[in-house]
């Protein structure tokens, strides 16, 4: 008997739920975007599996490590589940193909816009893609989520202007894509539930 398959939202991690200042890596850099945890709770409570799918090239060139890196997904993860929400799990690449460290130096197949962190999530975690979405800021994710086959892909710019790589819509934040994914979806003020075809 097969297990039945969630919806995820898949989440980029800068520029989508944190400052972007460029390769964060430490907890000191780490700064929320307004209205954050409350979206990421929206998405809890509609029923959606919490995903991060991040590429970390900060670490194939030295800027910070694995450890890092870890310990800051950590602190993310405590900061959410104070405000009762749930981060399902934390993918990251941390490869490049020009990469200054050898043993992160490789063109994987994670790296986005490549689909391999959403495919592995998917496997790992029972996931329909086609029933879930993504939200990036860059055509890199939007690129990602179609390769995966996920439903609904959100580019988060305040530039409309902004090359959207195919998204299916775009918005300012992540607060307001997130409407717009519930209201799109019907599942505004929906209760949690798995997902349907």
């Amino acid at each position: 008997m097969s297990r039945l398959l969630r919806r995820a939202a898949l989440l980029d991690r800068d520029g989508v739920l944190n400052v972007d200042h460029g390769y964060v890596g430490r907890i000191a850099d780490f700064e929320w975007l307004p209205g954050v945890p409350a979206a990421l709770a929206q998405l809890q409570q509609a029923g959606y599996a919490l995903v991060v799918v991040t590429n970390q090239s900060g670490i194939a060139r030295g800027y910070y490590s694995e450890a890092d890196f870890a310990a800051l997904s950590a602190h993310m993860r405590a900061e959410l589940a104070a405000q009762g929400v749930t981060l399902d799990a934390v993918y990251h690449c941390p490869h490049l193909p020009q990469a200054e460290l050898a043993a992160y130096r490789q063109d994987c197949g994670c790296r986005k816009p490549r689909p391999g962190m959403i495919t592995r999530a998917a496997a790992e975690l029972g996931l329909d893609l086609a029933a879930s979405c993504l939200f990036g800021d860059k055509p890199s994710d939007i690129q990602a989520g179609r390769a995966a086959g996920v439903g609904r892909c959100w580019l988060i710019t305040d530039n409309p202007a902004a090359d959207d790589a195919g998204a299916d819509g775009h918005a300012a934040s992540l607060a307001q894509a997130v409407q717009q994914q519930l209201a799109t979806a019907g599942l505004a003020g929906a209760a949690p539930g798995p997902a349907t075809a």
